[in-house]
């Protein structure tokens, strides 16, 4: 290891473990998974910490897993100099991979890679296969270029690459491993074994071997073993056993090695060189293991068991079933001394073989192979799973699901479970061999984090989408096992309600969307997609600027409203949606999809419907209650439940969404919800012939085609340093322009920033930039002077009280509704009111909806809902006929200031 880089990473393992030093080891760091002081490594060669717990805990974790960033950009921190144009990959190769670079001299060069459709480039470390073929790694954040890790010129069909110091016709030479990568080749070669690499799964060294044939022949030597060490996935194990069969067929003596997984852990043969796990018994292993994925019987599987753990009944798998190996030590010794007698000629392990087989000592317990891959538990609601794997012998895929403690734990559950997952899965074994199977599958089993949401984490600091996660700038697939590997972190999220399909391969975006969408709806469209950039930084946003507004879309039917929203969730991936009915659903189902995204939008459509609707009809008594909303604005609790268990606890999910209503009429509420919001209005003035083409355009674009959007607003797009850079000045400039209102100011002041940032993420031209800002700003000027209004329902209740309080049938003139005996007082008893109203006919506002808003009242200030002495009811008292009763002197009223200072009433 490099001086350099060593003493980085002491630096920091004695700022994270505080280990002590004793001689060559560092050791007594607290260990990341049991949290004991048993954390240890060498102090000398610090690639590998482990956990001295071997059989509690066996912790095991490589240093460049621990701290990518010291093992990502090699030309920057060494760069190629006249006397080492290789700087950069010997680097690379010497502190990345752990080789002895003194050993590979001319094994490679240094050279350099650039994509130009992404516009980034790379060193890479190159060796050559044959004359025009090589194959070159990519060694500076190689993470940019996606999958995408290496770089291959020229067909390497039928050969393999064979390190210069190794003679294959070497008649010493006993055995040759054929690995996948040079890597591993080379790290083989590192502990005396000869090892070629055939570069991919599908490749097959013909050519190679045949050449090798020959040289040997003509040398009178005898053939060396083959050995095939492919990786442990599903296709390496495949082409191991198809090639191992081919070669014996070609006249080789060949068999197999397998790393085991560990932990949950793939690994290869580079990785075990670093972990210092390449010795002769290690070894031994890998090749038990081999022997096992090419046994041709599921007899011989056992027997090979059985030979090396002495193990009277175990579990094993064949050929995707599950079989139980139980020794029955009086048939098998009978059936021993028959098959002697009649074959005396057989050997060992054959004889075993036909004995354990005559024995009946293996039997199948389930016509597929279950597999645990991980474990899964929520811990707001302490419910938990296991992750299965169920593969079966016919060429059907695989399936996957999750299995409860409880079905686990009953053979009638987990027979029920098992079939349920699977067609024609079906278990026929006993409750103690699921017991057995139970302790060896739990055993030391992977965990993997979970979030009930899909979106932004702000726990983990990543973004989990269905198929696809992204951390920094890392773009990170969901693997073959259904979760994410972000660095140390695994994690999956529990959501299937919501489903974006993000495509990540940004050479299949399309940039022609932007342009469309201008010509259909201009600025504001501009405006509504800069607010769905910032959706995606909601929570840093609230976190760091302590709020994130709510954005109301809003016009005529037909304006388009609903083409622009479905375009948007394009770009995120969401297709053919809009929106959900909060009123459509019960308050339980409106609040869990509100709480269903982080750092996404929520849009409520059609929520602006008349009060008097038809019940017989389907339709609500009431619209929907803005205020219940106000607190979402700073990333409030939706809700609190109670939390099924012995004590206390209470869940209350958290709002981490971003909140549009999309609907016909404007938000009707009060002026805290109204001051919340930017209202953005559509008509029909921009429609054209252009414009019609164009949001045809954007109905049959995809989301696979858009969703690049998403990919380089999360990575590219400088929003929070927009945000810090100019907030307070966009600010300044809204309250210069006349907006006093400083909620406004900042919700305004927010999007004109995320304008700014659009940039990153969409192809906006610079004119169309200051177009989009320049119209927030009207937006921010309609928008306090719709807040200085009154509300609808309060300027319906003034307008039908000054004609209802003026209108009497002999034309005195004298107030019919204004109990009040002072000039500058209004007194209103509103079931007189409601009363008046009805005998003249007049609509008025529902009273339910009417008292939530007449406290808002601005013009005739509310005072207080208080007793009054009616000034009326004493008039009528003086007037009234021996036949008519006395109205009380006092009754309860709404009570205003009159800016009017009408006259004093008798």
């Amino acid at each position: 290891m490099e001086p350099k880089l060593r003493e980085k990473i002491l630096e920091r393992l004695d700022r994270d473990f505080k280990f002590k030093e004793n001689k060559d080891w560092l050791q007594q760091g607290e260990c990341p998974s049991c949290h004991k002081k048993e954390l240890y490594t060498s102090k000398e060669h610090p690639w590998v910490l482990r956990c001295n717990r071997i059989n509690h805990c066996g912790h095991e974790e490589h240093i460049k897993d621990l701290y990518s960033d010291l093992f990502e950009s090699w030309s920057d921190r060494y760069p190629p100099a006249p006397e080492n144009p290789n700087a950069s990959a010997d680097a690379y190769m010497r502190d990345a991979r752990g080789f002895e670079i003194a050993t590979l001299k001319g094994w490679y060069t240094q050279e350099s890679f650039f994509d130009r459709e992404k516009n980034i480039g790379t060193a890479t470390v190159r060796f050559q296969l044959g004359q025009g073929v090589w194959w070159e790694r990519f060694i500076d954040k190689a993470y940019r270029f996606g999958k995408q890790k290496a770089n291959f010129r020229g067909s390497y069909g039928g050969m393999w690459w064979c390190p210069p110091s190794v003679n294959l016709a070497n008649p010493d030479i006993r055995r040759i491993w054929i690995v996948e990568g040079i890597f591993d080749a080379i790290a083989l070669v590192h502990k005396g074994e000869a090892a070629v690499a055939a570069m991919s799964t599908n490749n097959y060294p013909g050519d190679a071997l045949e050449a090798l044939a020959k040289a040997i022949e003509l040398n009178g030597g005898r053939r060396p073993e083959l050995v095939w060490g492919f990786d442990g996935d599903k296709a390496g194990r495949s082409f191991t056993r198809k090639y191992v069969t081919r070669c014996r067929e070609e006249g080789w003596t060949a068999t197999a090695a397998q790393i085991p997984t560990y932990r949950g852990k793939k690994r290869d043969w580079n990785d075990l060189l670093q972990a210092d796990r390449l010795d002769e018994q290690n070894i031994e292993e890998y090749l038990y293991h081999g022997a096992l994925l090419i046994a041709q019987t599921a007899q011989v599987k056992a027997n090979l068991i059985y030979s090396r753990t002495g193990a009277v009944q175990f579990s094993f798998t064949f050929e995707q079933k599950l079989y139980w190996f139980k020794l029955d030590l009086d048939a098998f010794d009978k059936s021993i001394k028959a098959i002697e007698e009649k074959h005396p000629d057989l050997g060992r392990d054959e004889l075993r073989e036909m004995a354990l087989k005559e024995a009946n000592c293996v039997r199948s317990i389930c016509n597929c192979q279950p597999e645990p891959l991980y474990y899964l538990k929520n811990e707001v609601t302490d419910e938990a799973w296991y992750y299965f794997r169920v593969d079966f012998p016919h060429d059907g895929p695989s399936v996957k699901g999750t299995f409860s403690a409880g079905q686990l734990c009953a053979p009638a559950e987990f027979k029920k479970r098992l079939l349920h997952l699977g067609a024609g899965a079906i278990w026929e074994g006993t409750s103690g061999q699921l017991d057995r199977l139970l302790s060896q599958w739990t055993t030391g089993i992977k965990t993997v984090k979970t979030v009930d949401f899909i979106g932004y984490s702000a726990e983990h600091k990543a973004y989990i989408f269905t198929d696809v996660a992204i951390a920094g700038e890392k773009v990170i697939e969901q693997n073959d096992e259904d979760y994410f590997d972000i660095g140390k972190l695994a994690i999956k999220s529990l959501s299937k309600s919501v489903k974006l399909a993000i495509n990540p391969d940004l050479k299949a975006h399309r940039t022609d969307w932007l342009d469309k969408l201008y010509t259909c709806y201009g600025p504001r469209g501009i405006v509504v997609l800069a607010y769905w950039l910032g959706t995606l930084y909601a929570e840093q946003i609230r976190d760091r600027f302590e709020s994130w507004p709510f954005v109301e879309i809003v016009g005529e039917p037909g304006s388009g409203k609903t083409t622009l929203i479905e375009t948007l969730w394009k770009l995120l991936g969401r297709e053919g949606y809009e929106g959900f009915d909060p009123q459509k659903g019960s308050m339980v189902g409106f609040l869990r999809s509100m709480a269903q995204v982080s750092n996404l939008p929520v849009v409520l459509i059609e929520s602006d419907r008349s009060d008097d609707g038809d019940n017989a009809q389907g339709r609500p008594k009431q619209a929907f209650h803005w205020d219940s909303l106000k607190s979402l604005y700073n990333g409030g609790n939706l809700r609190t439940t109670g939390v099924k268990s012995g004590g206390l606890d209470t869940y209350e999910p958290q709002f981490r969404a971003a909140l549009v209503i999309a609907q016909n009429a404007p938000v009707s509420a009060s002026a805290a919800i109204m001051e919340r919001l930017v209202h953005v209005y559509f008509d029909k003035s921009r429609q054209s012939d252009a414009g019609r083409e164009a949001g045809i355009a954007l109905a049959r674009t995809t989301a696979a085609e858009m969703s690049g959007f998403l990919v380089k607003a999360t990575t590219k797009a400088p929003v929070l340093q927009q945000l810090e850079a100019m907030q307070r000045e966009y600010e300044k400039r809204l309250a210069t322009a006349g907006v006093q209102n400083l909620r406004v100011q900042k919700n305004h002041a927010q999007l004109m920033c995320c304008v700014d940032a659009l940039k990153a993420a969409a192809p906006v031209t610079t004119a169309q930039v200051d177009e989009a800002k320049d119209m927030l700003v009207q937006l921010a000027l309609a928008r306090e002077k719709a807040l200085a209004r009154e509300h609808p329902l309060v300027e319906q209740f003034w307008e039908s009280f000054d004609y209802l309080d003026g209108t009497n049938e002999d034309g005195t003139g004298e107030a019919m509704l204004n109990h009040s005996r002072t000039a500058d007082v209004i007194a209103v008893n509103l079931n007189h009111y409601v009363q008046l109203a009805a005998e003249r006919r007049q609509q008025i506002p529902s009273m339910t909806d009417l008292k939530r808003v007449l406290k808002t009242s601005r013009e005739r200030r509310f005072i207080d809902v208080k007793t009054v002495n009616s000034a009326i009811h004493e008039r009528f008292n003086e007037q009234r006929s021996r036949h008519e009763g006395v109205k009380p002197k006092t009754l309860k009223c709404w009570v205003f200031q009159d800016p009017r200072h009408r006259a004093a009433r008798p």
